[in-house]
């Protein structure tokens, strides 16, 4: 009794030590100085500095736009577009490899039956002369064995495997991200269009009924040919920009088709007068955008699987001890198999230890250090531009909020300009290209003008974007 635990306590202590890892302690990686506040301290009208609330789901963000036809395509999207079904096949691709990472964590076990039949060489070295020529060989038997992973080599390879599966699935939902908010900035340059058009059909009206006016003058000899040519020439352009912006928007419907995983050819949305308007969103202090954009949170998880991956190459400097068994069975093919003369077992411990390599593991170690640290500066780097794009944002916010009141007034002012001047052609106190002036002007302003609002739309998607999608309300 007392030999038989002696021979197990070798065993014993090789199991106390299992829980050994040459990995370094892992530490986030520095990502600089992070600021109390976002440099663009005053935020743009209707934004506030909040602390969102991570913990729970994340409502859908654009819906804070409130159109019901965004809503549905954002769906669609969701289901349906090619590059979000890649980055969902990269990460179940990722959750299978940890699986089969983590198998090597348990015993392994099997069976193995192989039934022969042998003929030896008559030239065989040492061959009986009472042994046969032919003979047959029935085997069966069970096999089990267990890594004991004493240096960690197998926990960071699955800690190095669940890193990577935890970046793929952050790789999925920047993707989400990223193309739903490529979806609602063509959504609203779409209906930034729709306004434009509906801008330049009511010029159109009014520079039709001008034409006819100077035609009706012109013909009473109250006004020239000039006039005339001149009202023509105002009516054509604006048809040939009316031509324009309907090739603009058949390219900006195909793009959204493409996005939400449809023939451009069968997907169209009807023409729509829409006014969106700029949400308010609670923008957060610049601390938690480390924990709410998904690039940073993949970077991160890189750097922990690179850290882990340095255990894994320090591993290989230590020996590989396992615990093998083996029962069964083997006759020359006569009488009951499973005889007790037939069996046969073994059971015992395996080290392996590679000493003479050439400096393959030294090199090994270096590289993994090298991609930690390759790690670790792409994620400062990505802190660092999630930075700056909230920044850029917070700022075109501002520029384009005071911009679009000035374009506002000067649209005032030119359809004010464009009345008085139509008010003094027909009293005869000025010429028609005073009037063509001013009706000139006046399309420039509000075209000018919606197309800044769309700007400013869109701006507040990069922003909501950049701060990392969608948060909650409290």
């Amino acid at each position: 009794m007392l030999e038989s635990v002696l021979r197990l306590c070798p065993v014993a202590a090789l199991l106390m030590v299992g829980g050994c890892s040459l990995a370094p302690a892992y530490v986030r990686p520095p990502a600089g100085k992070l600021p109390e506040t976002y440099k663009t301290a005053a935020y743009p009208p209707g934004w506030t500095q909040a602390q969102p609330d991570d913990a729970n789901a994340r409502r859908p963000w654009w819906q804070v736009y409130g159109d019901p036809v965004l809503d549905g395509l954002e769906d669609r999207l969701n289901t349906g577009n090619a590059d979000i079904g890649v980055a969902q096949a990269r990460r179940d691709a990722s959750l299978a490899y940890l699986q089969e990472l983590g198998s090597q964590q348990a015993p392994q076990a099997g069976v193995d039956a192989s039934p022969t039949n042998d003929r030896q060489s008559d030239n065989r070295p040492l061959r009986g002369s009472g042994q046969p020529d032919e003979y047959d060989t029935r085997t069966i038997g069970f096999r089990a064995g267990y890594d004991l992973d004493l240096w960690g080599r197998i926990r960071n390879e699955v800690a190095q495997g669940k890193g990577r599966s935890d970046a793929a699935e952050s790789d999925l939902a920047n993707a989400r991200l990223s193309l739903q908010a490529q979806l609602a900035d063509l959504y609203i340059r779409l209906r930034g269009e729709d306004v434009e058009r509906r801008i330049l059909d009511d010029s159109l009206v009014a520079f039709g009924q001008g034409r006819t006016m100077t035609q009706d003058r012109m013909d009473g000899g109250v006004s020239s040919g000039l006039d005339l040519a001149r009202a023509n020439a105002l009516y054509a352009d604006a048809q040939a920009q009316a031509t324009e912006l309907g090739v603009q928007r058949a390219l900006t419907e195909n793009a959204m088709a493409v996005l939400i995983g449809e023939p451009a050819s069968t997907f169209s949305l009807p023409a729509k007068d829409v006014t969106l308007t700029v949400p308010a969103i609670p923008v957060g202090v610049p601390s938690t955008l480390l924990e709410r954009r998904p690039d940073i949170a993949a970077a991160e998880r890189r750097a922990f699987a690179a850290n882990a991956g340095i255990g894994v190459a320090r591993a290989a400097f230590y020996p590989t001890v396992s615990l093998g068994a083996a029962l069964g069975w083997q006759d020359v093919g006569h009488g009951a198999l499973l005889a007790a003369g037939n069996q046969f077992w073994s059971l015992g411990p395996s080290v392996s230890l590679n000493f003479l390599d050439g400096g393959l593991r030294r090199g090994r170690e270096a590289e993994a250090k090298a991609e930690f640290a390759a790690a670790s500066a792409h994620y400062r780097g990505v802190v660092l531009n999630a930075f700056r794009q909230v920044e850029d944002n917070l700022l075109l916010l501002r520029a384009l909020g005071r911009e679009g009141e000035q374009e506002n007034a000067a649209a005032a002012a030119a359809r004010q300009s464009q009345s008085l001047a139509t008010n003094r052609y027909n009293e005869g106190v000025v010429s028609y290209l005073e009037v063509v002036t001013a009706q000139a002007t006046a399309l420039k302003a509000e075209r000018t003008a919606e197309r800044v609002r769309t700007r400013q739309l869109q701006a507040s998607v990069d922003l909501i974007r950049a701060l990392g999608g969608g948060w909650n309300d409290r």
